[in-house]
């Protein structure tokens, strides 16, 4: 960061997106799941080897000016409608827990986690080698 503040930018980056994710479960519009798997499949796919910026710079013919321009009203709209930042109930918190543990059970946490670390160190491998080729090497 370019100076002091709380957090690090992952855990600030992450925060908004959790806020998102538990106003999204809270009022009905999606489920953990839903969410999971938009991030996962979607913006995880993407945001594995570029950021937020980059990801909108290429998501509009004329780049990110462009981008601004046809979606910056949608986005202020959505920022409008969230302007109350609510903290996650104890109401919240168990509906969440609930949804998880019918996709994990709580005996299968480490399994999963495991099962977590591996992906990771294969796609960071992919990544290291994707640079490498990139840059006219051979992995």
């Amino acid at each position: 960061m370019t100076r002091e503040a709380e957090a690090f930018i992952l855990n600030r980056l992450q925060g908004v997106l959790l806020m998102e994710a538990w106003r999204l479960v809270e009022q009905g519009l999606a489920t953990v799941e839903d969410v999971d798997k938009t991030v996962s499949q979607g913006l995880g796919l993407r945001w594995s080897f570029m950021g937020p910026f980059e990801t909108i710079d290429l998501n509009a013919p004329g780049g990110v000016a462009d981008y601004a321009a046809r979606l910056g009203p949608l986005y202020r709209n959505i920022a409008a409608s969230t302007e109350v930042h609510q903290t996650w109930d104890a109401d919240l918190i168990a509906t969440v827990e609930e949804q998880r543990r019918k996709l994990l059970t709580a005996d299968k946490l480490g399994e999963r986690g495991a099962w977590r670390d591996r992906r990771l160190m294969a796609l960071a491998r992919h990544k290291r080698e994707m640079d490498l080729i990139d840059q006219g090497g051979t992995p």
